[in-house]
């Protein structure tokens, strides 16, 4: 069931004020939304993190997972949480450039050469500076959690370009990704995730764009069959906290936040390796999707202008030079 931002708010509110009864046993609980349901490896590693946060507070933090978009879709949530009205969040760098510039740098088709190089930056100054960047903005972000390679899927296969010219690809609402999809020459159509397997089943969009998890935990590979491996994006998804509920917070217990994110993060990787591999073979086996090898060029080539127009961008060039950077190490 998903609630009005009306509702969000009374139930967030009524939770701050048992919060305030409970203060002689000094537990503070936050509530933090995401749009997974509870089988989606995001879930899991963030029921991880929940744990390692009551472990190493004490007993002093306890997270409450709402999964599904229980509270809201994503931007929703984001909306709520700079707010103070929600304490955290699991968004992605997509939905993130529009509430704080610096992650729009991730979401430059190509930018990361292998998983490698892309962990490389996860992990580094360039990757904490990112997480910083919203500080002032009502949020900051805790950790990364991988979020895959993205590529095409439809009923038809995606090889070069050219094949989707007249398409209709559904794009998180970000202006990097509908930018990608037209320089690519196909249409550009923001949608909720929530929406997109009736939109896809009711030919509202030809396709769409994401790691292989999507056919399997939403159910996309009954609705588009092939699967083509262009991967021109890989995307974290983010754990961000509201900055009112992180100041409520002793210094103590923001470490003791931080290293159970950090944790959750290397956790996540290992869970992430085995679930890309099951959901492939589910999607092949069961679902009758075929998977389809592209040569990347032509696709690196056609979104050039974006990498090039980052790299002149004020808000991100410093961060797309420090990953480039790092390919090179």
């Amino acid at each position: 069931m998903i609630f009005s931002k009306k509702n969000v708010i009374a139930m967030v509110t009524s939770s701050a004020l048992i919060i305030s009864s409970a203060s002689v046993s000094a537990t503070t609980i936050l509530k933090l939304s995401h749009n997974q349901n509870r089988t989606h490896p995001v879930h899991k590693s963030m029921t991880v993190f929940a744990k390692k946060v009551q472990e190493y507070t004490h007993g002093d933090v306890k997270i409450r997972i709402y999964p599904n978009s229980q509270l809201g879709t994503q931007r929703e949530s984001m909306e709520l949480l700079q707010n103070g009205a929600l304490d955290m969040a699991k968004s992605n760098a997509s939905e993130l450039e529009s509430f704080a510039p610096a992650y729009g740098a991730f979401n430059i088709p190509y930018l990361f050469h292998s998983r490698e190089h892309f962990y490389k930056a996860l992990t580094s100054k360039v990757g904490r500076d990112i997480l910083n960047s919203s500080k002032g903005k009502g949020f900051i972000g805790l950790t990364y959690y991988d979020g895959g390679a993205r590529s095409f899927y439809a009923n038809k296969a995606i090889r070069s370009p050219a094949d989707l010219k007249s398409m209709k690809i559904r794009v998180q609402p970000s202006p990097t990704a509908v930018q990608m999809i037209k320089l690519m020459g196909g249409s550009p159509t923001p949608l909720a995730y929530g929406e997109l397997y009736t939109a896809l089943q009711q030919g509202v969009v030809d396709g769409a764009e994401n790691n292989p998890t999507a056919l399997t935990s939403s159910r996309h590979g009954e609705v588009a069959k092939v699967y083509s491996m262009d991967e021109h994006a890989m995307i974290p998804d983010v754990l961000v906290i509201s900055e009112r509920s992180w100041n409520k917070l002793s210094a103590d217990d923001q470490k003791a936040m931080r290293k159970a994110a950090k944790e959750s993060m290397m956790y996540h990787k290992k869970l992430w390796t085995k679930v890309i591999k099951k959901s492939m073979e589910k999607a092949k086996n069961s679902m009758g999707v075929e998977f389809v090898k592209v040569k990347k060029q032509p696709f690196i080539d056609a979104v050039k202008p974006l990498h090039e127009k980052a790299l002149n961008n004020p808000e991100i060039a410093k961060y797309v030079k420090a990953i480039d950077a790092l390919a090179q190490d």
